[in-house]
């Protein structure tokens, strides 16, 4: 593990210097132009709230106002579904590490806030992150007063950090991550976001090449601790009733996991085009899982548009014993159109395609199929998850294809070798869990500068 500059042991200089002439000008223009556009922001959140009412909640929280909540509270920053779902296994980590530590949770989506209410307990809070303007993350900061602040991923505000600075909370971006890509448009915004980079108190990256690009960025303490979704466990109850689902079935599932925009089309044509390939593999059913729930109505459109009969997830009941209708089985597709399922889905699946690699998206969460024993076939766009996408090809728990057309030829010859198959499905077990830990390296780091 390494401090700045990458030597062991050796703490970055604090408080960072003040900022520039240049600096301060920049972030002066950034928060005029957010004021301007707080209608327009408002607005936003309003037409987004009729197919996702959780927007229309809570709108002042957005403006930094709100009950107040007790000092202290650990805070933690997850934008959206896939970090809060990486948030998980930190926060259980910090209380397991620190019991009656008191919680306060922030998001930006209504998918990460929904994900976040079951990570909630007595005495914690959530709230939506105030919109970065200076006065809307005062106000929020006065009323919560956090002990530390803890960001997921890539969340680097400018007014954020500052306001956070001059309140002397520490900020620290947990299971950071930085692409090549984003670091070269950040240069292009390099006075608006080198302040917020050095306001940060502590980067704790996932990858080595993450914090040399995160010191690049001008962050002044970084240190390499893992990627935390490598500690998320499947939900073991879920993982048993999609494998009971599947095992009611008498053809195997090819599953398109996490898909995006462009993918679902994608797959409908190649799944039409390989009828005589589908037959081999004994007639599968197709499951489409797409990441974002108010396209769910949209695809099942494109589904029955295709030709293709259609079960959805949301028919079946969503008690615990639920099970899918005779019709179901009968299906040549299913939508998996619940939130908070995917192990399910992973249970049904005999081999996956990896969603938002095959559009330039960077790729969708692979740790999650290793962990529930799908074998998986990812596009060429994996840059969200690059290490990690490598060293699942190394262990022989997933293989890359150009195409979804490609992808798919792949998947459907490997249901006609099952010993293989199964050895893949075992090379992710294994590969998932070798590379866990980063929780609780984490936790260590963030309790440390926690004033509690």
């Amino acid at each position: 593990m390494a401090g700045a500059g990458g030597r062991p042991g050796v703490a970055a200089a604090w408080p960072p210097r003040p900022d520039s002439v240049k600096e301060r000008f920049a972030r002066g223009v950034f928060s005029t132009v957010l004021r301007l556009a707080s209608p327009a922001y408002v607005l936003r959140l309003l037409l987004r709230g009729r197919a996702e009412p959780l927007y229309q909640s809570h709108l002042a929280e957005r403006f930094g106002f709100g009950p107040a909540i007790a000092p202290g509270s650990v805070w933690v920053h997850a934008v959206s579904l896939g970090e809060t779902r990486a948030a998980a296994a930190l926060i259980d980590r910090l209380r397991r590490d620190r019991p009656g530590l008191r919680l306060l949770l922030t998001h930006t989506t209504a998918t990460g806030r929904e994900a976040g209410l079951p990570l909630l307990r007595d005495g914690d809070a959530q709230r939506w992150l105030p919109f970065d303007t200076p006065g809307a993350v005062r106000r929020f900061l006065r009323r919560t007063r956090p002990s530390v602040g803890v960001l997921m991923e890539t969340e680097i505000w400018p007014n954020v950090q500052r306001q956070a600075l001059k309140a002397g909370v520490p900020m620290v971006l947990a299971n950071a991550r930085l692409s090549a890509r984003s670091l070269r448009r950040g240069e292009k915004f390099q006075a608006l976001l080198a302040p917020a980079a050095r306001a940060l108190r502590l980067a704790l990256a996932q990858t080595a090449e993450d914090a040399d690009r995160l010191r690049q960025a001008g962050v002044p303490d970084v240190r390499v601790c893992g990627n935390l979704k490598f500690d998320l466990q499947p939900d073991e109850a879920l993982l048993a009733r999609g494998r009971a689902w599947r095992a009611g079935l008498t053809r195997p599932v090819v599953m398109l996991a996490v898909s995006r925009e462009g993918e679902e089309a994608a797959m409908l044509a190649a799944w039409q085009a390989a009828a005589a390939a589908r037959a081999e593999a004994g007639s599968p059913l197709l499951l489409i899982v797409p990441r974002h729930p108010q396209r769910f109505d949209e695809i099942a459109a494109l589904v029955t548009d295709a030709g293709l009969t259609l079960a959805r997830r949301s028919a079946f009941g969503s008690h615990e014993h639920a099970v899918p209708p005779p019709s179901a089985g009968v299906a040549d597709a299913w939508l998996g159109d619940s939130m908070r399922e995917m192990a399910l889905y992973y249970g049904l699946a005999d081999v996956a395609l990896l969603g938002g690699s095959f559009e330039k998206l960077g790729g969708q969460n692979l740790i999650e199929a290793a962990a529930c024993g799908v074998p998986l076939f990812m596009g060429p766009h994996t840059f969200n998850f690059a290490e990690a996408a490598e060293l699942s090809l190394a262990a022989g728990a997933s293989r890359r294809a150009a195409t979804i057309p490609t992808a798919l030829s792949e998947a459907l010859s490997l249901l006609t070798r099952p010993e293989e198959r199964d050895a893949m499905a075992e090379a992710a077990t294994t590969f998932a869990s070798a590379h866990r830990g980063a929780a609780a390296r984490m936790a260590a780091q963030i309790l440390e500068l926690a004033r509690i």
